[in-house]
């Protein structure tokens, strides 16, 4: 499980092998078997005691901000791979095969979209048209990514450039599928200007973080980055490897909508937009975090999707560890 600290003021320390909550007076314990990463997504405060059970058991805690993205994280000090998978991601961020495992990620993101949108098609006929279009669009900016040429800077830059395209076609198809008075204008954020996009962007910010723990599981380095190669001191590789599970992140949060559970006094007004309030938050991780911990296919067995983002990671390095073996036979 996860343990969301959504409260202000709440206080978490160490019972033994139980992490304890207290909140107004109020005190729950967990077992530390049973928490698999902890998220502060408001004032809290901690015992050191209850960071080294963290550490202990390999758990992880994430802050987030008020947008929802995450900006530090407790993690032990402790290397969980080898040297050769850091060095391999090094050399593979200046060759090809980097450029194409990320050209490989942003096919499936297009593959998410197109099959969202088909799917929605078939439930809301009055916008067969529209979502048609689109859906043609994006098969045409697929077939373009999956084409391009030149050196590995070029392709990077059109790569961006066709996402951004992308982006816009699918953003107004999926626009169109929220009730009138929660349609919106295009992507904004930090803050949002409307109430889908503060809620896509705090989603985001959990799957950045869920992300980022599968790959120092798996022994990759988060910072080397294949595409977002210019972000410094960013986590570029996390940049990367989200695109193809952003989708989840988009269902959810139009699941939220479909079922009426989202009403305006969910958010709270800023001068320039919108952010969610204690209520908000709560609404998007019990959703999302739902749907993470939900069982789908994957090759061949059952798994949630949040343990099939640490198998794809561990393929990932596996594949990068190869390519050391075979670099080495060769010499």
């Amino acid at each position: 499980m996860q343990l969301v600290i959504n409260t202000f003021g709440a206080y978490l320390s160490r019972r033994g092998e139980l992490f304890q909550v207290k909140v107004d007076g109020q005190s729950t314990e967990i077992s530390a078997r049973k928490v698999r990463s902890i998220l502060i997504s408001t004032g809290a405060a901690f015992s050191s005691d209850a960071v080294q059970l963290a550490v202990e058991k390999n758990i992880d805690i994430l802050f987030l901000d008020k947008y929802g993205d995450p900006f530090g994280r407790v993690w032990h000090g402790r290397p969980g791979s080898t040297t050769a998978i850091r060095r391999m991601q090094l050399v593979a961020a200046q060759t090809d095969f980097g450029v194409q495992l990320a050209l490989d990620w942003v096919g499936r993101k297009f593959d998410n979209q197109i099959s969202l949108l088909t799917r929605m098609r078939d439930r809301r006929t009055r916008l067969s048209a529209q979502l048609t279009e689109a859906i043609g669009s994006l098969k045409t900016l697929k077939e373009q990514a999956h084409d391009l040429t030149g050196n590995i800077d070029a392709r990077r830059q059109s790569l961006l450039g066709l996402e951004g395209r992308a982006g816009r076609t699918y953003w107004g198809a999926v626009s169109l599928l929220l009730p009138t008075h929660f349609r919106f204008e295009g992507r904004s954020r930090n803050p949002a200007r409307d109430p889908f996009n503060c809620l896509l962007n705090y989603a985001y910010g959990i799957l950045y973080g869920v992300v980022e723990r599968a790959c120092l599981l798996a022994g990759l380095d988060p910072y080397i980055g294949f595409i977002h190669t210019d972000h410094y001191n960013k986590p570029s590789l996390v940049f990367d490897l989200i695109e193809q599970y952003r989708i989840w992140a988009d269902e959810s949060v139009l699941g939220l909508f479909s079922s009426r559970k989202i009403k305006q006094d969910l958010f709270d007004k800023l001068k320039n937009g919108l952010t969610l309030n204690k209520a908000g938050k709560a609404v998007l991780i019990e959703a999302f975090t739902a749907f993470l911990d939900e069982a789908t296919r994957y090759r061949g067995r059952n798994i949630t999707r949040r343990d099939s983002i640490q198998f794809d990671l561990h393929r990932i390095a596996n594949e990068l560890l190869e390519r050391d073996t075979d670099t080495k036979d060769s010499e």
